[in-house]
């Protein structure tokens, strides 16, 4: 996994680009929200040819930041990584399915967004990536210019290793026009469903309150917005099975924000599975353990982007981050 990250000048905003190990990896992908920006997607129905991905792109820019696909696309052709189309092992079409948050503006410059420059910085960067290197979270990539409500938002990650060996990992881009925070409380939805049950102190939260509505009647009408998040797995899984993984992880979007899913939101939940482990044939419902598990890893995904994101102010908005608003609880 590799980021872009464009900052200053009237930038805020970039690309992060999922890159699958060479050979491709099984991909679905299910979406929620009523506003969505995507390209290729249809490419992961299960009904469809395409049986695997060498990369996925989650980008800022909105509908204009779809372009960093095409540096991905490149980068990959180069190498020979994708759908074989001809008798020449150079023959080939790589599918990069992509999807995009809504940051234009954020940075104060309308026209800077993310392009196929951008892309290819940003898979270079996931190939430099050593295995197992820590995931770069925050303001980074295509959480660059991430709010969640009148906060800031960005890059989180999760991963667990489940009872029977199968490592699920999540990847989110928090930016979503609901919010995070409990207003009665300021505790995190996501770490009250965690059981963590950590209260700000009551005037703590009063001049939290107190700073986000100044600085949201500042901002002015929020603006369009999306939860990205990626969902993958080193367990055997049919595209069909992908695509159970990847709507259900939508339920860890469900415990972190609210409202959810919106008309102004645009969520989507991509899936991967490199099939390094097979299921349990024996049990039809070996499946459970990582539906379950991409749901919580989400979940805790989007608390770790909340509480990893630095406050932003300049021309283009003012977004104050959990942590300078409550502090390290």
């Amino acid at each position: 996994m590799g980021h872009a990250t464009r900052t200053g000048g009237g930038w805020l905003t970039g690309t992060t680009v999922v890159l699958a190990p060479e050979g491709g990896a099984v991909a679905a992908v299910d979406v929620r929200g009523g506003g969505p920006g995507t390209k290729e997607t249809d490419a992961l129905d299960p009904r469809n040819v395409v049986r695997k991905v060498e990369a996925l792109v989650l980008t800022g820019g909105s509908a204009y930041g779809l372009d960093s696909a095409a540096g991905v696309m490149a980068w990959l052709e180069e190498r020979g990584r994708g759908v074989r189309v001809g008798p020449d092992p150079v023959h080939v079409v790589p599918v990069v399915p992509a999807a995009c948050v809504f940051d234009l503006g954020r940075g104060g410059d309308f026209r800077a967004r993310p392009d196929a420059a951008t892309g290819r910085e940003a898979v270079t960067a996931a190939a430099a990536s050593e295995l197992g290197a820590p995931v770069q979270e925050g303001c980074v990539g295509a959480g660059t210019g991430a709010a969640v409500g009148s906060m800031k938002g960005g890059i989180g990650s999760a991963s667990a290793v489940l009872d029977s060996g199968v490592t699920v990992a999540a990847l989110v881009v928090a930016n979503a026009a609901g919010s995070a925070v409990d207003p009665l409380t300021g505790a995190l939805y996501g770490e009250l469903l965690q059981g963590r049950m950590t209260y700000p102190a009551e005037e703590v939260h009063e001049a939290a309150r107190a700073r986000l509505a100044e600085t949201a009647a500042k901002n002015g009408a929020p603006p369009l917005n999306t939860t990205l998040a990626v969902v993958a797995t080193d367990a055997e899984l049919s595209k069909a099975q992908a695509q159970k993984l990847a709507g259900t992880a939508h339920d860890g979007i469900a415990r972190a924000v609210r409202p959810v899913h919106l008309l102004n939101d645009g969520d989507t939940v991509f899936a991967l599975a490199t099939g390094a482990r097979p299921l349990a044939e024996e049990n039809p419902l070996a499946l459970n353990e990582l539906l379950a598990a991409g749901a919580d890893l989400v979940t805790r995904a989007i608390v770790r982007a909340v509480r990893a994101a630095e406050s932003v102010e300049g021309p283009g908005g003012v977004w104050p981050a959990y942590g300078e608003l409550y502090g390290d609880l």
